[in-house]
């Protein structure tokens, strides 16, 4: 089977929390990244309760191009919250999704694009290398490596969020999670749902605007529990295998 053609839709979304100063330059890249990939595309932002002018700026946008289409969550309902109004949101047969904050670029997503045949569910992507301070790297890889251990994952970077899908994927795979841990609960309920993933290096940026929701001890801690209520459920229990 070729790779993706025109025929293929595609739906592009950004969680973004007070992402203000890098949200339309990622709008516009997806955009023009998008148009040499299908004619069939749309790109949507969730606004997840910003408190900073995203809001504003969203609206604009959308506007603009007719492409665009933005959802205003009232308050912040976390970076599951986010992503799960995404997915349910997305419309096309493929579905790409990346963070507001610029840490990755949505160009690359046509690397992603390319990667898909009839054999690919997921393509997932992965970081050459993190741009991030020290301690936040060495935090990344403890996290990445303890929950590959926890959860029996292959994936060469469970918390990459770069990630193309096919949008059918969540007729079988159901999200719950609110907080970050939706990441390791998809890619866990991906995995023992049999699905094809595929895996493609991506380029990760340093922060330019904003700050990090994720990296202070209150919710590093917070994030150890949910992991562990998670791994009660899905390893342990195996909810996931025998609901609905």
């Amino acid at each position: 089977m070729p790779k993706q053609g025109p025929a293929t839709g595609l739906s592009i979304f950004f969680p973004a929390y007070n992402d203000s100063g890098t949200i339309a330059s990622l709008v516009m890249t997806a955009l023009r990244t998008a148009r040499k990939l299908t004619p069939d595309h749309e790109v949507i932002v969730v606004n997840d309760g910003s408190a900073d002018g995203t809001a504003e700026i969203l609206n604009e946008l959308a506007g603009i191009y007719s492409q665009v289409r933005v959802v205003h969550h009232e308050r912040n309902r976390g970076y599951g919250g986010a992503l799960r109004t995404g997915f349910a949101t997305a419309t096309r047969e493929l579905v790409f999704y990346t963070d507001g904050d610029a840490q990755y670029d949505p160009a690359e997503m046509e690397a992603l694009w390319q990667r898909f045949d009839e054999n690919v569910d997921l393509v997932n992507g992965y970081k050459i290398s993190r741009s991030d301070p020290l301690h936040r790297i060495v935090i990344g890889r403890i996290y990445h490596y303890t929950v590959k251990a926890l959860f029996g994952l292959t994936v060469r970077d469970v918390d990459c969020d770069f990630r193309m899908m096919r949008r059918s994927i969540f007729e079988t795979v159901h999200l719950e999670k609110n907080s970050g841990v939706i990441c390791l609960e998809m890619m866990k309920k991906i995995t023992d749902a049999g699905f094809r993933i595929a895996e493609v290096p991506v380029h990760h940026y340093h922060r330019a605007y904003g700050k990090s929701q994720f990296f202070n001890f209150r919710r590093l801690f917070r994030t150890a529990i949910d992991v562990m209520k998670l791994w009660y459920a899905l390893v342990i229990k195996g909810e996931h295998k025998h609901a609905g």
